[in-house]
């Protein structure tokens, strides 16, 4: 048999070309599909941009409208709606008395009030937390009744609730001053948050939850939502509805405290939890620690929870809280540190003439000068309101628990310092 290698050359060239051909084709088809992800990388970084441009834009463009609408001083608002919650609480609608436009506010904000107490020679100063998403034409404030203290009955209860309560009703008028405050959820940013709020302290996280629920929750929320029992929880059937409505974004977990395991009330939309707000529950429940952390409530719960998100490794930055009432400031670890390192000064009162051994068991410079019959006007005693802030004529002082905003230069928030050396105040 002849062998005939002419026609084998052929073939074999043949499939070479073919295979360069091929080669070639995937390397354009190739080229193709990275130019195509390149793209859309490009695409996706570009709306991305512009997404942050545009939230940006609207950003500035509400601060602008709530400085349009803001005002000094206080402004007489009337009580449109008076809703009772149950566990002591009610909700207060409040209209503009002169009709005109009300300023939109970061969630989270509080108001201050100035109330004609019946009894007191002048006007009692509270703060209290705005407790709905912005609404274009009124405010609304949820106030728990104070009670007197459990181990000192004897005690009248809380006068700023107590108004609110008794003497307020539809058709009331009250002095207002405009929003403010620092602790508050910026809505331009898209990172997942976790709202935790213990008692009456839900007031200002229901205020960043509702204002979520207004955007459909661009972005994942973990509530959370501490009280003792059934009693004491406000709007159940709204936060469920909200739980229901978003169940891809909005994660409910309500712990009661005081109730058994096989008591817990069964809801789908909603997890119940027979036991205290904690970082042990959310080591449970969330996926990680990566989250930013809003928390109001009472003192216990908030240094705990604090301490231990700390301790999870959760950054400062990343944890955002506000206190209300004295024990906060009290427990804080400020004020432990500090301690006994004030002993031994002098706080001379300049427009009182009265100078007075400082006294560290007071707690705070307020509390020392209400003491000894020197008034200053205060309200949330906290370091959040600013209402208590202080000039400073001589010497130092120093804080015994994170202002909720630094005052200026010169002066201190009198509920939340103490004397760093003899101090000389204005008041």
């Amino acid at each position: 048999m002849e062998f005939s290698f002419w026609p084998m050359l052929m073939q074999l060239t043949t499939f070479l070309i073919l295979l360069v051909a091929l080669g070639e084709a995937g390397l354009v088809l190739l080229s193709g599909v990275r130019r195509y992800f390149f793209q859309q990388e490009v695409y996706s970084n570009a709306l991305e941009n512009f997404e942050e441009r545009l939230m940006a834009a609207r950003s500035v463009r509400i601060d602008r409208g709530r400085e349009s609408t803001s005002w000094a001083g206080f402004r007489k608002f009337r009580v449109a709606e008076k809703v009772d919650e149950g566990g002591g609480i009610a909700s207060f609608y409040l209209e503009a008395h002169d009709h005109k436009p009300i300023p939109s506010y970061r969630p989270g904000q509080y108001l201050t009030f100035s109330l004609d107490v019946p009894g007191e020679s002048r006007p009692v100063i509270r703060c209290y937390s705005l407790s709905d998403a912005p609404d274009p034409t009124r405010f609304r404030v949820s106030i728990k009744r104070i009670p007197p203290p459990r181990d000192r009955p004897e005690l009248p209860p809380g006068r700023g609730s107590s108004y609110f309560h008794d003497q307020l009703g539809v058709d009331s008028l009250i002095d207002v001053k405009a929003p403010a405050g620092d602790f508050s959820l910026d809505l331009s940013r898209g990172r997942p948050v976790v709202l935790i709020g213990g008692g009456i302290g839900i007031t200002p996280v229901l205020s960043m939850l509702n204002a979520l629920a207004d955007r459909d929750f661009d972005r994942e929320v973990y509530f959370f939502y501490g009280v003792r029992d059934r009693d004491e929880h406000i709007m159940p059937d709204h936060l469920a509805s909200l739980a229901a409505r978003f169940p891809q974004q909005l994660h409910m977990h309500i712990c009661y405290s005081q109730v058994p395991e096989e008591e817990l009330p069964e809801d789908p939309a909603c997890r119940y939890h027979a036991e205290f707000v904690s970082v042990d529950l959310f080591k449970r429940v969330l996926p990680s620690s990566n989250f930013e952390y809003y928390i109001c409530g009472p003192p216990p719960m908030m240094n705990a929870v604090t301490t231990d998100l700390r301790e999870w490794g959760v950054p400062d930055s990343d944890v955002h809280w506000e206190g209300f009432g004295p024990a906060t400031v009290k427990q804080s670890p400020l004020a432990k540190k500090v301690g006994a390192e004030t002993a031994n000064l002098t706080v001379t009162f300049a427009r009182s003439g009265t100078e007075i051994s400082w006294n560290p068991e007071s707690g705070s410079l307020l509390d020392f000068a209400e003491e000894h019959g020197i008034v200053i006007d205060s309200a949330c005693r906290a370091g959040s309101c600013g209402t208590c802030v202080t000039a400073i004529k001589e010497g130092e002082t120093q804080y015994i628990a994170d202002p909720g905003s630094m005052p200026d230069s010169g002066t201190c928030l009198t509920c939340i310092s103490v004397p760093k050396s003899d101090v000389v105040l204005d008041a």
